[in-house]
């Protein structure tokens, strides 16, 4: 029972990510869209113009947003990592977006330079639907095995002395011989040293 409380709470962790990333990614693309339309560097290469009034001011709060809330995940990893000091992927990809918004944003109101809020919001896009697909796969393969564990016997015939001996399987250790009775499944990975294998 406790191992499938654990497994249920681990289950519905994974889920609460995918859910997360999943919607911090549409949020974020759907943001993302006007943020390569109004970009210069955009118009420039499928050669079109689009002008609005304030047009950098506009580029700045659109990718504030998807910086607050689709870099979120990764903001607060790097905090975490940092804490740990153990500085990761969360901090490089924090450093990558947060240079890009803050030096984007000082040639909105201080400098003058070409701003990078759209690589900023593409960058935070793939990251979060990398992280989304990764934890999908995670999900995944935890039910594999979870599955994998059900099927396991929990437990084992131990010969000792002459004797039968019904142990659980978490207690065998190496050199143990057990007793393996027709249609009964193997408890653990070992050697045949009397009988066979039905195939």
């Amino acid at each position: 029972m406790e191992h499938s409380a654990h497994a249920d709470h681990s289950h519905k962790g994974h889920a609460g990510h995918i859910e997360e990333f999943k919607r911090r990614f549409w949020f974020s693309l759907l943001f993302t869209i006007p943020i390569l339309l109004l970009s210069e560097m955009i118009q420039m290469w499928f050669r079109f113009v689009l002008e609005i009034p304030f047009q950098k001011h506009v580029l700045f709060f659109l990718s504030l947003v998807v910086y607050l809330y689709g870099g979120s995940p990764f903001l607060k990893g790097m905090i975490q990592e940092i804490r740990k000091g153990q500085p990761g992927m969360m901090t490089l990809i924090s450093t990558a977006i947060s240079v890009a918004f803050f030096y984007s944003a000082g040639t909105v109101f201080i400098i003058t330079g070409k701003d990078f809020f759209w690589e900023l919001a593409t960058l935070i896009d793939v990251m979060l639907f990398g992280h989304w697909i990764e934890a999908k796969s995670v999900l995944g393969a935890s039910r594999a095995l979870e599955e994998l564990v059900k099927i396991m016997p929990t437990i084992a015939h131990l010969i000792r002395n002459g004797d039968i001996i019904e142990i659980p399987t978490s207690q065998l250790k190496a050199g143990d011989v057990v007793l393996v009775r027709p249609g009964e499944k193997i408890p653990s990975d070992g050697v045949v040293i009397e009988g066979g294998i039905l195939c």
